[in-house]
Order: structure tokens, then sequence, then C-alpha cells
């Protein structure tokens, strides 16, 4: 199975030989609950989210991607923040790809579906705010959702 590792300035990470914008969303549902996946390639609980492809909008792809990743529906309602860290690079198993960080993270609100797994997700689930410490994270996406869970703050540029 492909993997996805992610390295946090670390010496001995790999040099990066790529640079992917992707969006990741903070989707809400009514209840102020936020939708988290675990994701099939590392383990990790995380944001919805992937890569802009070609033709599309930031926004076209957040869209897509959480409908992708998660059967539910959203529409953007804001920024969070940009995560642009050279430190944190990402490798893809399946093919070499090492991947310098560049991630925007929107905010949405659910407008339909349900919580269904993927390919790229094992679980989908909407959790508590004061409850998303309990899931296993990678550092990055624990900043991302921390950032959110802060509005104060908002937008986080880095």
């Amino acid at each position: 199975m492909a993997r996805r590792i992610d390295y946090h300035h670390d010496p001995d990470a790999p040099a990066a030989n790529s640079i992917v914008p992707s969006a990741n969303v903070a989707v809400t549902d009514e209840a102020g609950r936020i939708l988290l996946i675990c994701r099939t390639d590392n383990g990790n609980w995380a944001l919805p989210g992937g890569a802009v492809d070609l033709g599309e909008s930031l926004s076209q792809a957040a869209v897509r991607e959480t409908r992708e990743e998660t059967g539910v529906d959203c529409e953007i309602t804001g920024l969070s923040g940009i995560y642009t860290d050279p430190g944190h690079v990402l490798l893809y198993t399946s093919n070499g790809e090492v991947r310098q960080e560049f991630s925007i993270v929107l905010t949405a609100r659910a407008t339909g579906g349900g919580p269904t797994p993927s390919d790229e997700t094992s679980q989908v689930r909407w959790v508590a705010l004061d409850e998303v410490d309990a899931y296993p994270m990678d550092p990055s996406m624990r900043l991302r959702v921390r950032h959110y869970a802060d509005p104060g703050g908002r937008p986080y540029i880095g």
C-alpha cells in the first residue's frame, strides 16, 4: 500500500521535488462539530482536502475533495489559514514525490450528504472541538485545527 510520510524539520528528510497547492476544509455541522477523516495512507486523523486540479479554483477543489473523501457536501464560508512551511515535506512512497507543504485551509458549513468513507478515508466523523485532541494527528494538521478553533487570530499565514 502506498504511504504518505510527513517530515517536520528533520535533517534526514528527503529534499522536496515538488510543491502543489492544496486545500483543507474545516467543515462544521449545525451543532458546531468539525468533520474529520482517518486517512488510509498514514492512519492519522485530518481535515478533508487535497490538491487543486488544473482548471479548478481553490474553492472548487475544497468542495470536491470534501465530497470525495467524506460524502458530505459543503459551502465555503471563509479562510482559516495558509500553511507553507518549507521544513515540512511529505513523501509519497507510491512515486517518490517529496512535496513541500502548501495548504490553504478554508472554512465551510455542511449543506448535505453524510459521513461516508472512501478509498482515501477509513473513517469519517463529526467531532466536537473539545474532543479533537483525543484523535491521533500529524502535528501540522493539529496546528491547523487549533488555529481554526481559535478564530481570534484568523487567518493564520505561515
